[in-house]
């Protein structure tokens, strides 16, 4: 099963253009990437008073924004009991504070600025499903409630067959290319300039400079990395963060069949289902997202026909699938994102990272947190997302995802692949004591690259499912054709090489 594009794609979004980076620049606050968090940030600042320009290499919503299911919850991804055994009760109630928070600001947003997106209040329900002890279920309930959540059990979650589950108030959803279009242009109201370019470095100080790939510098007072993943620092934040690949099927379905809420379950790897409905018609599909794995580890094409075969056993009332994609998530060893200053200690710049499965409302906490921090304000929740923190209390996490990578680059000592490359198709083979990528386009064309990642030197491995060469280290990912970067924590893409016609 072959990945298509986010169902956020079947109706058009105009989004206002980004202009050239003609020369260098100066501006007050520079954002670099323009996905929820780094809109969302600019908006605040922009609100504030301050000058902003946002620069964005691919395009608005052209990273991981738009590679959701959109769920907005204060309900996280993680254990209420887990997060109080890393940060603390009063660290597990900020967390469900500042969530809660994040969608009240979406709502304000929307209103404001008369965003439509779709945006609904629903409700959700975790599912004690895959539970390992009918204790951690029990535990969740309380360690929920503890952290000032509206949540109670139910024995089966309304309209279906489904339970015994928790069920969470104030949830929500929307469309999340509709809301990004929105902001876009409340940015570009309020003053604020959207420029295209990729930045390759940052440079901190009293006036910190962004470089580009073209050698154009933007000078700033201060530089916000919201890029997902930070490309500039090298071992900061990427010792305490793990990249993993998700996967998320689409399904019509009939619109009474499946009710308007979020649903997720406590397996692992988890799933998490909702409805999407068109506007225009009478049309519903059923989102099934899960199948999470480590990126550039474990077998990526089983992702989807596990999540077909899941869906199915549970809901077979769903059609045909009509809309597969993928995500990237980046998961914080203790749970929550890195949200602040600059872990590496650069001076006035401040970075957003580590969604942990809830990017969308952890790009919005970015935009409380950060626009605080510039403006020499107490941190709004003591430091609870702060950057530098050391993970002393999920220390066992730390080391196990450590220890994971460092077994990675014994790729290095692994025999490479020969075997005849179809159209579509890569491999890493060996030429001397060097490891090269190399693959087919749909074309037939051989296209090669050093396995080399730029990143912190683990070789790639390639992704048959998405067509891609992905880094087992830290994440990063690279286009087969052109070996530039889809992902970082890479600055720059794959180095090209030549390769004769009958090495592969």
């Amino acid at each position: 099963m072959r990945e298509s594009s986010p169902i956020w794609s079947r109706t058009h979004r105009h989004h206002p253009p980004l202009s050239r980076l003609h020369s260098s620049l100066s501006e007050d606050v520079v954002v670099i990437g323009a996905g929820i968090c780094g809109l969302s940030v600019a908006l605040s600042l922009l609100e504030r008073g301050r000058r902003v320009m946002i620069l964005e290499k691919a395009g608005i919503g052209a990273g991981q924004t738009l590679r959701t299911s959109a769920h907005l919850a204060n309900a996280l991804d993680d254990r209420f009991f887990d997060l109080e055994r890393w940060h603390g009760e009063d660290g597990a109630r900020h967390a469900a504070a500042s969530h809660g928070r994040a969608i009240e600001r979406i709502e304000r947003w929307v209103e404001r600025y008369r965003i439509d997106c779709d945006f609904r209040r629903v409700e959700g329900y975790l599912l004690r499903e895959g539970a390992r002890h009918e204790e951690d279920f029990d535990h969740e309930l309380e360690a929920a409630a503890r952290a000032s959540l509206d949540v109670d059990r139910v024995t089966h979650v309304p309209g279906l067959l489904l339970g015994p589950a928790l069920r969470f108030a104030r949830q929500a959803r929307f469309d999340p290319s509709a809301y990004l279009a929105g902001l876009a242009h409340a940015v570009v109201d309020l003053g604020g300039v959207l420029v295209e370019g990729e930045a390759t470095a940052i440079e901190g100080g009293a006036s910190p400079r962004v470089h580009t790939a073209t050698r154009q510098t933007v000078a700033a007072r201060v530089v916000v990395a919201a890029t997902n993943v930070p490309f500039h620092e090298c071992i900061a934040i990427h010792t305490k963060q793990a990249a993993y690949r998700t996967y998320v099927v689409g399904c019509p379905i009939p619109r009474t069949a499946f009710p308007d809420i979020l649903l997720w379950d406590m397996a692992d790897p988890y799933h998490y289902v909702r409805r999407v409905d068109d506007a225009d018609s009478e049309a519903s599909w059923l989102l099934v997202g899960g199948g999470d794995h480590k990126t550039g580890q474990d077998d990526a094409g089983t992702g989807y026909g596990e999540l077909v075969e899941w869906t199915r056993a549970r809901f077979p009332f769903v059609g045909p699938v009509e809309w597969t994609w993928s995500g990237q998530v980046v998961e914080p060893v203790d749970g929550l994102a890195f949200i602040g200053r600059d872990p590496g200690g650069m001076e006035n710049v401040y970075v957003a990272t580590g969604d942990s499965g809830n990017g969308l409302t952890h790009g919005t906490v970015a935009a409380e947190v950060i626009p605080a921090l510039i403006a020499g304000e107490a941190d709004p929740y003591e430091g609870l997302y702060d950057p530098r923190r050391k993970p002393l209390r999920a220390m066992a996490g730390w080391i196990s995802e450590n220890a994971n990578v460092a077994r990675q680059y014994a790729d290095w000592l692994a025999p490479g692949d020969a075997h005849p490359l179809a159209r579509t198709e890569g491999t890493v083979v060996r030429q001397g004591i060097h490891r090269v990528a190399v693959s087919r386009d749909e074309n037939g064309v051989l296209h090669a690259f050093s396995a080399v990642c730029p990143h912190l030197g683990c070789a790639v491995r390639w992704n048959a499912a998405e067509r891609t060469w992905d880094c087992p280290c830290h994440g990063s990912r690279f286009d087969p054709v052109a070996g530039r970067v889809l992902n970082g924590p890479a600055s720059r893409g794959l180095d090209p090489l030549e390769i004769a016609e009958n090495d592969s």
